[in-house]
């Protein structure tokens, strides 16, 4: 099974302060925080801005970013489209020897 989760993030509620320079970029660190359950629109996490562990111990949290949504695919999803891949690319093999010329 492949996991794969897509997120949006709104970046106008990023605490500029918390940015730092690393050696190839600018970088914030968030934190993704699974939900109990999917919300109405199908959310499976949020996104939140980290905070120190002096900060969380005082009841501080980072702000809320954004939302993410956990995309499963099977190994048999992933076998079918790579099945199905295979015979279009065999059917244009066959058309390769009619005399149309594309």
């Amino acid at each position: 099974m492949s996991n794969i989760i897509r997120l949006k993030i709104d970046v106008t509620k990023i605490d500029k302060s918390r940015l730092f320079r690393g050696k190839k970029g600018v970088y914030l660190d968030a934190v993704l925080i699974p939900l109990r359950q999917p919300s109405d629109f199908g959310d499976t996490h949020i996104i939140t801005q980290d905070v120190s562990k002096e900060e969380r111990d005082q009841g501080i949290k980072g702000a809320i970013l954004g939302n993410g949504r956990e995309i499963v695919t099977t190994v048999r999803e992933v076998a079918a489209k790579a099945s199905k891949e295979a015979q279009a690319d065999s059917w244009n093999d066959d058309e390769e020897t009619d005399d149309i010329p594309f």
